[in-house]
């Protein structure tokens, strides 16, 4: 069994890359910090016994993409699941007053990145008949809150492109899900505040947030269901947060 990770340096990425190991899939990971990959392929490996292989590219540039997974060998292009994780927020301005450079950032990664990687591995899917792809979505994607604009908009895309992948690849036995998480703690804020760790803490500040092995976990729960079951939609929020704009803090 094979799964690919997009964005494994970190977060719900790296406990995905962790859980899928230790239930002996062999992994292709991904991200644009080749030091953190070559860690974590070194610890999967020694730890779980399985085969790693690292593809280190930015998901925005189609070529850099194409390229890496043209690396692949023909065996390890059997891929059975993949997890299309690799988004980021940047910025948390009014519509009015944003930075042109983030929303690109944005669309580029959110958007563009899983287009170029599902096209890829989709058509190796329909080759052999056979897969899985998890979209990791957010609650932006299902709602959108004040100054969150265009990251909300490309959320929303991935819920889009979701539901069409999944009618489209129907025809092919390839199931499509997502997961939408509400706030887990991860190096999201910091990215989004661009490395202020003080104001990516109250993000938090008060409240149990979800964990990335929280994600993680409800991940492998959808992929190990019955080849007749498709889990198509999930959201998962902290017991604290109902929407994304109301939570409980003490």
């Amino acid at each position: 069994m094979i799964a690919l990770i997009t964005g494994a340096t970190s977060g719900i990425g790296r406990s995905c890359a962790k859980l899928f190991a230790k239930n002996n899939y062999n992994l292709i990971i991904t991200g644009r910090r080749l030091e953190r990959l070559n860690e974590l392929k070194l610890e999967l490996e020694n730890t779980f016994n399985i085969k790693v292989t690292v593809l280190n590219f930015d998901i925005r540039n189609q070529a850099e993409v194409e390229s890496a997974l043209n690396l692949l060998s023909r065996e390890e292009r059997k891929i059975e699941v993949l997890i299309n994780n690799a988004g980021l927020a940047a910025g948390l301005n009014n519509f009015q007053n944003g930075e042109l450079s983030h929303w690109e950032q944005m669309i580029d990664t959110n958007v563009k990145g899983l287009i170029y990687v599902s096209k890829i591995v989709s058509n190796w899917m329909i080759e052999y008949n056979n897969g899985q792809i998890i979209n990791v979505g957010s609650i932006a994607g299902k709602e959108v809150y004040a100054n969150g604009n265009v990251y909300c908009a490309t959320k929303h895309a991935v819920d889009a492109l979701t539901k069409a992948m999944r009618i489209d690849l129907l025809p092919h036995a390839i199931r499509v899900g997502a997961v939408h998480p509400g706030m887990v703690e991860t190096e999201f804020s910091l990215v989004r505040f661009e490395g202020d760790t003080e104001r990516a803490k109250k993000v938090y500040e008060g409240l149990t947030p979800l964990n990335p092995d929280d994600v993680a976990e409800t991940i492998f729960w959808m992929t190990s269901r019955p080849k007749h079951v498709n889990i198509n939609d999930v959201i998962i929020m902290p017991s604290a947060q109902a929407t994304s704009t109301v939570s409980i803090r003490k």
